[in-house]
Formats: C-alpha cells, sequence, structure tokens
C-alpha cells in the first residue's frame, strides 16, 4: 500500500505594512534644475547650486517688500535667512538687509509706512504723544508692568519660578527670595521685549535654581547689530528693576530692598563680562577695537570710585575686556549705540552695587 503523499507547508506571512518597506522606496527629493537627489539637511544643490527654497525665498522677498512696518518686514527676511547656506551671497544679503532695519527700529521716527493707514496712524501717533506728555511716565510704567503680568502667563515660567523661589527662600528667607527672583525675571523679560520689538521668535524665560534663568532663541540673530540689542536689554531692565528696589529702599526706609538692588546690580554687573554667552559678549560683538578700549575705560574707572565689594566683579569685567581688545572683529564697523549703553549700565549698575547695606 502506498503511503500518501505528503506536501510541504509553507507558513504564509502577513503583508508588509507600508511603514516598514525599505527606506529606498520612498521618494527622494531631487533638484528641479539638474535632477539630482538631495539630502534633507540640504539647502543648495551641491551639484548646480540651485537653492532648494527657492520659490519660498522669493515669497518671502515679495512680502518683505510690501510689508507696513519694519518689525513685519524683519520677520519675513529673517525666515528667509534661515532658508539660505550659511556664508552664502544671498544669506550676506539678507543680513545687509536685516541690519538696515534694525536701524530703523532703533529710531523709530525714521520708520516708513507704505500705506495710508500707516501714515494716517503715525499722525494720530504725533498728536497723542502731544496730548499725553505730562502722562508720558505713568503711561510707561503701565505698558512695562502690562508686559511683565503677561511672561507670568507661561506655565512653563511659572513653575520654573516657583522651584527657584523654594530654594532661594530656605537660603535667604521668603522676602529676599521674592525680591531676588523678580530681579531675575525682569532681566530676561528685557531680552524678551527687545526680541519682540525685532520680530525674532524665542521661547518664555524659563528658571534654573541656583543658575538664573534663560531663554531659548528659535532662530538665529545674523548680524552683531541685533546681538548687541539682545544682549543689553536684558541689563538695562535689569538696571531699571534696581533702581525701582534702591528708590523703595530709600523712601520707605527698607533695609531689604536696598539689599536686593545692590544683588540685583551686582549681577547684571556680571553679565556684562565680555566672555562666552553673556551679555557684554553680545555687546562686545558690535564693538570696534577702538570703542572696546573705551568700554574698558568705563570698567576701570569704575573701579576708582565704587567701594571694595564691587572691585572683584569689576576686575574680572576688565580682564575679559583686555582679552576680547586682542580679538580680530570683523563683523562690525562699530555700533555707538551699543558702546554707549555698555559704558552707561557699566557706570551704574557698579555705583548701585556698591551702596552701602545700611542704607535706608
Amino acid at each position: 500500500m502506498r503511503s500518501p503523499k505528503v506536501r510541504p507547508r509553507f507558513r504564509k506571512h502577513p503583508p508588509m505594512p507600508a511603514s516598514d518597506k525599505s527606506v529606498t522606496e520612498l521618494p527622494i527629493p531631487s533638484c528641479r534644475s539638474c535632477g539630482t537627489g538631495l539630502a534633507a539637511a540640504l539647502l543648495a544643490c551641491p551639484m548646480c547650486g540651485t537653492l532648494v527654497h527657492g520659490e519660498q525665498l522669493t515669497r518671502l522677498a515679495a512680502a518683505a517688500d510690501v510689508a507696513e512696518t519694519p518689525g513685519q518686514a524683519l520677520a519675513f527676511w529673517r525666515e528667509a535667512y534661515q532658508l539660505l547656506p550659511t556664508g552664502s551671497r544671498q544669506q550676506l544679503v539678507i543680513a545687509g538687509k536685516i541690519d538696515a532695519l534694525v536701524a530703523i527700529v532703533d529710531q523709530p521716527g525714521r520708520s516708513k509706512t507704505n500705506s495710508p493707514k500707516g501714515k494716517a496712524a503715525a499722525g494720530a501717533g504725533a498728536v497723542a504723544v502731544f496730548l499725553a506728555k505730562f502722562k508720558f511716565i505713568l503711561l510707561l510704567v503701565g505698558t512695562k508692568l502690562k508686559f511683565l503680568a503677561l511672561g507670568l502667563t507661561k506655565i512653563g515660567t511659572l513653575l520654573s519660578m516657583f522651584l527657584s523661589f523654594g530654594l532661594y527662600w530656605s537660603l535667604w528667607g521668603w522676602k529676599f527670595a521674592a525680591g531676588f527672583i523678580l530681579s531675575i525675571y525682569v532681566h530676561e523679560m528685557g531680552h524678551v521685549a527687545m526680541l519682540r520689538r525685532l520680530g525674532v521668535r524665542a521661547s518664555a524665560p524659563m528658571f534654573i535654581p541656583g543658575f538664573g534663568a534663560m531663554i531659548r532663541l528659535r532662530e538665529n540673530l545674523p548680524t552683531a547689530r541685533e546681538d548687541a540689542r539682545v544682549g543689553l536689554a536684558g541689563p538695562i531692565w535689569g538696571l531699571g528693576a534696581a533702581v525701582v528696589a534702591w528708590l523703595l529702599g530709600v523712601g520707605f526706609e527698607l533695609p531689604l530692598a536696598i539689599a536686593v538692588a545692590k544683588v540685583g546690580a551686582w549681577i547684571n554687573l556680571f553679565n556684562l563680562t565680555p566672555v562666552w554667552q553673556l551679555d557684554g559678549s553680545r555687546a562686545f560683538r558690535a564693538l570696534d577695537k577702538k570703542q572696546r578700549m573705551i568700554a574698558i575705560s568705563s570698567v576701570l574707572a569704575a573701579l576708582f570710585y565704587t567701594a571694595g565689594d564691587v572691585h572683584g566683579i569689576l576686575i574680572i569685567v576688565l580682564g575679559f575686556g583686555v582679552f576680547r581688545l586682542f580679538e580680530k572683529n570683523t563683523e562690525t564697523t562699530g555700533d555707538k549705540r551699543a558702546l554707549i549703553e555698555y559704558v552707561v549700565l557699566v557706570s551704574t549698575l557698579a555705583l548701585i552695587a556698591s551702596i552701602p547695606a545700611e542704607t535706608g
């Protein structure tokens, strides 16, 4: 009797899902001019040099040309800047456009408007300034307070602020901790305010317990002028916070407020050290050699009219300033405004930081 024929059995595999297919089966972007395959990170074709985002760049340039305000134009040019290869001729041209617009933003009276609506708004603004000249200070303070309150609506900022507050409370008590946290917060919001004015995207302030606070830029600052404006905006607002604390301390005889003013001034003065990513380094980026010598001279002068307890930080600022004096800087031909702001900040912050603790 013949045994039955046994047929081999093969296990059937389910069809491969689309997500498991070989990467080689996925479409690869190619240059629209020569057809060369392009990696995702490339901004220009390696064979013919055609810009990958050429069409988008054209649209952004057109939008910038018809923008009603310098701030709107800045936003478009910044987006275009990020889509160009680093160091390319096109990127350098756009960097020049951005620098020119920043100069206009520095002097609002020179801003151009391309629409009747914008011109009407400018005229109405002039009338409003004339009518409200006696209320200028109140309006200014109200605007700044409103902006500062807006920053506290971010959950990440609030949570990290409370964590830092808890640490400083355990070290120095809740009253000084509160003043110290507010001083740091005002400094960071100064950066945020200037970034918003220049149309730069950035994160809300995040506190790092024991190390201060920081913000993260979501795009690069292509010019030395912008870097200086953003960098020095923090100490400028920090100086304002120190002055307010000092006035409260003197006016209401609050030694604790004087202490907050001193420490706030000391921290902002330290941030003027021209090294690494500190605010002083951003300022020095915009200064030529002669201007750096003037900036260093202001630090040296502060050593002679301040008390000994601030000399240590001034010597640190002076040392790194002398080091940066020999650095070759080809990014700028000099920025007078950055120099003036730096000198004024060093002079006033050093003076406040040296106020006797028993004052008031």
